[in-house]
This record gives structure tokens, sequence and C-alpha cells, in this order.
């Protein structure tokens, strides 16, 4: 089964898609590299590859949102792979994410909490913090991370809900000293 609605294009659908995605797949790269350039980059790259192989696509083996964020999430290790050095999430940096009309007192605020997200996110195992990324930056369900990440939905959900526990145990030990 085709992606491509009856009368529209595959450029005009892929143009769409693209549109609806180009977003969430931003902030799902951007969360796992925490670098503007090289988020962009990469988000091009992802593109890129989904648009070369868009005629490849199947509805019935996946859904859209399932293949690009496989790509992007593909991508993301392949740049690590090519740079020989694990993923590290500096504990220093926050992230650049343009906050709109803040005043500088309430911009300071977002980025200490961002900065303490940062450092509890840090204590998480790899697979939390990737199922974390999946679910709240990307925004995907617990069905479309099971298939991602090759684990049953419920197995997610547990591991989804006992990462934010532990995420909001953390944040309540620091705000207490």
């Amino acid at each position: 089964m085709s992606v491509v609605k009856e009368g529209i294009s595959a450029r005009e659908t892929f143009a769409e898609l693209y549109e609806e995605y180009l977003p969430k797949v931003f902030r799902y790269i951007q969360y796992k590299v925490n670098n503007m350039q090289l988020t962009e980059d990469l988000t091009s790259t992802v593109f890129e590859k989904a648009l070369t192989n868009f005629g490849k696509f199947s509805s019935d083996k996946a859904s859209f949102s399932t293949w690009i964020f496989s790509i992007a999430r593909n991508t993301v290790i392949d740049h690590y792979r090519v740079q020989a050095r694990k993923q590290t999430i500096s504990l220093e940096e926050v992230v650049d994410v343009p906050s709109g009309d803040l005043s500088p007192d309430e911009e300071l605020a977002r980025k200490e909490e961002l900065k303490k997200l940062r450092v509890n996110l840090a204590g998480l195992s790899r697979e939390e913090q990737e199922i974390i990324s999946l679910k709240f930056w990307a925004e995907f369900n617990n069905r479309q991370i099971a298939k991602m990440i090759g684990l049953s939905e419920s197995n997610v959900g547990t591991k989804l809900y006992r990462a934010v526990r532990k995420l909001r145990n953390s944040f309540l030990e620091s705000e207490n000293g």
C-alpha cells in the first residue's frame, strides 16, 4: 500500500509529511546531539535520505512516523560511529531552543530548569534516556517507541513510568538539598 493519496503526487505527499515531521525530527535530534549546527546538518541528512527512498516506503510495513524516526535514529547513531566516540550529554550546556517572548528573568529560570533536567537525565540509563527522548521530544506513543527499539509496548510503558519516577525523585532530591 502506498502512502500517496489519490490525486496527490508523491512530491506533494512528501512535502506535507516534511512540514508535519520536520519540527519533531529536529527536536529529537537536537536533544540527542545538543549542538544547533549539527542538529541542522543531521536533520537535513534525514530528510535527504527519506526523499531519496520515499518510493520504497510502504505504509503496510510501518507508519511514516516510525519510518522517518528510524532514519533519524540511525543517522544519529551513524554520526557517532563515524566520530568514533560515544554520545555524551554535556551537563554544562543548555538546549538552545528559541523561547519566544520571555522576560530575562523568565529566560534565566527556564535555562536553569533545563540545566537541572540535563543533570537529572544524565543519571538515567541510555535506554531510559532514549525512551524519554522518543516520548517527549519526538512525541511518539508507546507502540511507536516499542517498534523502534524492539521492546514490547507494555515494557516501554513500564520503563517510561520508572524513568519518569526516577527523574521526579531526582528533581525532588536536588530541590531539597
